[in-house]
């Protein structure tokens, strides 16, 4: 996300950080990377649990996949440090328009399972132009959902 700032900025997107670890480790961490962005604590889970993101299985978390994914990470420059928090925890991506509409919604389905910052920022501007085409309110008898 740090190497699109700029171009989250131009699209004058919010971006919301979420995590379940405890408030003095969620501002250590966000002091270390200088997080920009607001930062929520979750403890209860609520947000991940609303979104469908529950704890993964041994096989999930420690499996060939996850591995993988984690060796593609070390190869970017992503480093890694001993986890403080549940590890089975499983995260995810969730979009939300100016409208309370999800428009993309992603539940990891291991540790390092997130579609590229790339694809969400497509999803975004792809959203965005169908937006400025579509018809302001819900064709008759369709309601507009909104996430959870």
């Amino acid at each position: 996300m740090r190497r699109h700032e700029h171009e989250i900025d131009e699209l004058g997107l919010g971006v919301l950080v979420v995590t379940f670890e405890r408030p003095e480790v969620a501002a250590d961490y966000a002091r270390e990377i200088e997080l920009r962005w607001p930062l929520v604590v979750d403890p209860d889970r609520a947000l991940y649990h609303a979104y469908g993101m529950s704890r993964g299985s041994f096989w999930q978390i420690f499996g060939p996949r996850a591995l993988l994914n984690l060796a593609r990470l070390v190869r970017q420059g992503y480093r890694t440090e001993r986890a403080t928090g549940d590890t089975r925890q499983l995260g995810g991506n969730v979009l939300v328009d100016p409208a309370g509409r999800v428009v993309l919604h992603h539940v990891g389905e291991g540790p390092a399972d997130r579609p590229p910052v790339e694809a969400l920022l497509r999803e975004i501007r792809s959203h965005a132009s169908n937006r400025e085409t579509a018809p302001q309110h819900p064709a008759p008898g369709r309601h507009a959902s909104k996430g959870p």
